[in-house]
């Protein structure tokens, strides 16, 4: 098998040029056609030719293909890939190098991308679209953090400013909104959070299942050194990045790279080919600033000869297209790779075309000529054709070295004019300079103290409002107190309950709704604590996150002030953690314990007065409460929802309002019938649903026998069943199923339990028995349960 491929390559950049000069290196490739290729392309490169015809011919291209027996494209640049170069070749049955224009968008629009990120929970900036200038305006009027301004078109990798006031800002919008700066790329933006720290770029190859990164790169975009002067294409890179440490590769490798790959496969656009992530590394952890569909130019200089010679980039670009990528091992070199561009004169404004390029002979073996914009006149002379026109690269064991090298090659190359930055790779070496040394904050870490005073100063009134007799739910000590005797307790114990939210988190993060999970925090610890009798008496939350918000925190930490009137406990402390790097983006989890009393030997359940034939009576939940939404949300995604779509099984809400409905709470209402010790048992229906819940409040001989026929099974239940196809004993050990709350009675109480509860507003079901149950029997069993969906 060896020389059979023959691969036509389309473009005429530096990328092509480096992409077609390892895999010229292939004893797999047998010729490589470039289309239209440049001057370095269309002279000493093996294996190596320029055919003339643009890379926006896609007939011309397919009929070369077929005429020349191509058995692999690789497109290089981004615009062939968005305008779906992958289907003409795929109908004729050519596999190509790159993804499908479904996947393209990622790169195509800037507005897709972003939606993307936000629906995966893809660390990214806050940002919103726009296509009216007007409202662009307002928004970035009401913002109070500086942004960054994108067309969300291609725009040649110019579509992105950086403004630094509001008036500025306000001109970036007009230029490319109005002024149609970048043309059609402009009718929309999307206006984006500035963020600060240092940009690095992943390209990694994918199968649309596998995914493998190549050493991290950073790019230099401004066209003067110290980072000065407008943008550029790129004036040179280094690789592998200092900065981007192990640790750190792991965290966007975990939080990034496979989960866009497997967010876009999932979707329905799986990614074959190179994915280009340009990430900030921030104080609060890696984010992406945008993606690209392809190899980036000029970081594909720089990486590509990393590769160690036994690696066949060939090789890896069959695996891709063949969905194997798993059985290709891809090995770099360990060095470090350093490329420095030389662009025309007056570069990326008006520069000259057709001035001679002269290079001299390379002396090292580890240094190497790419061109961009370069072409060969009729005859044979090379010039100038663009205004990133050539590039040195270089690679050697350590990046100073690296450097030297690359800027020895870039003095080879003798063109009228010509600029190169000086600088390349100086952070690297700004960040190893031990004279230069950093002064270290708690808020450079990442931590605000300043705003969690704020919070606490936001929530206080909310958390005295939770005050009761024996505790004064005052904040700003180091714990809670509680007088038991004050509250009316003669011998009691003490009871306690420790539980968080769940992955239900997940949804109000992504819906910006955070005072309903607070209840729901509340809900989950109280209700643990009166299913034993106790009342609950006060409540402690933590809550952690990335980087506080004061907002978002201050109303989630109302939600838990609600949800402690609603128990009539006092809410008397907490917590509130900033963890920058266990925590990322918006994320954010908490935790809660509930702590209440019981006068001794009045304790539930109360086993020993339990027996067959006592009655199990059920109080109705208001929705899905906070447990099972590892499976929701696996459904909705199935289903293809968006959370603030309409819920189709309630017309008059959406998706996320109705999964955000909070966990009833009990407590009042249950309180009068235990004092009464009418209940023997209670059970709170949460994670492990009705079949695993009702038991833990039954001796081994007895179990429930519950008739699903009883109650009223809420919609969302049923939708829920049928769209996930999920088998009806699964749900069950799962989902609450509408009833949040089971009580097991004498069947003589049961009338006057009702009572109590009725009057106390709770929907009251008798929904079955206690049975004898023989060891190794389930000691919960739901019958008629076909019409459960």
């Amino acid at each position: 098998m060896t020389g059979h491929l023959r691969i036509l390559l389309v473009g005429n950049g530096g990328r092509e040029h480096a992409l077609a000069w390892k895999l010229a290196q292939s004893p797999l490739v047998d010729h490589i056609w470039v289309a239209p290729g440049n001057g370095g392309t269309a002279r000493g490169l093996n294996k190596v030719e320029n055919v003339s015809i643009d890379s926006a011919d896609f007939s011309s291209l397919v009929n070369f293909a077929v005429e020349k027996s191509v058995d692999l494209v690789v497109p290089g640049p981004e615009q062939p890939l968005v305008d779906g170069i992958e289907t003409q070749f795929r109908k004729i049955g050519i596999p190509c190098f790159g993804p499908s224009e479904s996947a393209a968008r990622m790169e195509g629009s800037k507005t897709f991308s972003k939606d993307f990120m936000k629906k995966h929970n893809i660390p990214t900036a806050e940002y919103e679209n726009f296509t009216s200038y007007e409202k662009a305006k307002a928004y970035v009027e009401s913002v109070d953090h500086n942004v960054v301004i994108k067309a969300s078109g291609l725009a040649a990798g110019k579509g992105v400013l950086i403004p630094t006031s509001k008036e500025e800002a306000y001109g970036a919008l007009k230029e490319i909104m109005e002024d149609k700066a970048f043309g059609d790329a402009g009718d929309e933006v999307v206006v984006e959070e500035f963020l600060e720290g240092d940009e690095l770029s992943i390209l990694a190859f994918s199968d649309g299942y596998t995914v493998v990164d190549l050493p991290p790169a950073q790019d230099h975009k401004r066209i003067f050194d110290g980072d000065s002067g407008p943008n550029t294409g790129g004036m040179g890179t280094y690789a592998p990045a200092p900065v981007a440490t192990p640790a750190i590769i792991d965290e966007i490798r975990r939080t990034i790279i496979k989960p866009t790959i497997d967010g876009m496969r999932k979707d329905g656009y799986p990614f074959v080919g190179l994915l280009f992530t340009g990430i900030m590394l921030t104080t609060s952890g890696p984010k992406v600033l945008e993606y690209n569909v392809r190899f980036g130019d000029p970081e594909t200089q720089s990486v590509l000869p990393l590769l160690s010679k036994d690696t066949d980039l060939a090789e890896i670009f069959l695996a891709c297209v063949e969905h194997r990528l798993d059985a290709i091992t891809v090995k770099t070199t360990g060095q470090f790779g350093v490329t420095v561009v030389g662009s025309a004169g007056g570069y990326p404004g008006k520069y000259s075309k057709n001035d001679e390029i002269i290079i001299d002979p390379l002396e090292s073996d580890d240094t190497f000529i790419f061109h961009a914009g370069s072409s060969l006149t009729s005859e044979g002379k090379l010039v100038s054709s663009g205004g990133r026109v050539i590039a040195a690269s270089a690679v050697a064991d350590t990046l100073e070295e690296a450097v030297k090298k690359a800027y020895v090659g870039i003095n080879k190359i003798h063109l009228k004019n010509m600029h190169y930055r000086k600088d390349i790779a100086y952070r690297a070496f700004r960040d190893t300079k031990p004279e230069e040394e950093e002064v270290i904050t708690y808020a450079k870490s990442g931590v605000n103290i300043e705003n969690g005073n704020t919070l606490v100063e936001r929530i206080k009134p909310s958390v005295k409002a939770t005050a009761r007799p024996g505790a004064d739910a005052e904040l700003g000590g180091f714990g809670g107190l509680f007088d038991l005797k004050a509250a009316g307790f003669k011998d009691p114990l003490i009871v306690a309950a420790t539980d968080g939210i769940g992955t239900k988190v997940k949804i109000a993060q992504l819906s910006g709704i955070h005072n309903t999970v607070g209840i729901d925090l509340v809900a989950m610890n109280v209700n643990d604590l009166v299913v034993q009798g106790a009342e609950p008496l006060m409540f402690l939350d933590y809550y952690a996150c990335s980087k506080l918000d004061v907002d978002v925190a201050a109303e989630f930490v109302n939600g838990v002030a609600e949800g402690c009137l609603r128990a009539g406990s006092a809410l008397v402390g907490g917590e509130t953690a900033e963890m920058p790097g266990i925590y990322h983006g918006d994320d954010y989890d908490a935790g809660g314990t509930a702590i209440g009393a019981v006068e001794r030997g009045y304790t539930l359940p109360d086993l020993d007065s339990m027996m067959a034939g006592d009655v199990l009576m059920g109080l109705a939940s208001d929705g899905v409460h906070s447990n099972g939404f590892s499976l929701i949300r696996k459904i909705v995604e199935h289903a293809g929802l968006a959370y603030d779509q309409e819920a189709p099984w309630d017309r008059s809400t959406t998706v996320q309002n109705s999964l955000l409905i909070p966990t009833r709470i009990y407590v009042k209402t249950l309180l009068p019938a235990i004092r009464e010790h009418l209940i023997l048992g209670l059970a709170h229906i949460t994670g492990g649903g009705l079949i695993e819940n009702i038991p833990r409040m039954l001796p081994k001989h007895l179990g429930a026998s519950i008739d699903a026929t009883t109650w009223d099974i809420l919609p969302v239940f049923k939708w829920l069943g049928k769209a996930g196809n999920v088998p009806k004993s699964d749900i069950l050990k799962t989902l609450n199923m509408g009833i949040g709350m089971v009580l097991t009675v004498k069947p003589e109480n049961v009338t006057k339990v009702a009572k109590l509860l009725t009057e106390g507003g709770e929907k009251v079901y008798v929904i079955g028995n206690l049975v004898e149950v023989a060891s190794g029997e389930p000691q919960c069993v739901v019958k008629n349960c076909e019409g459960l969906y």
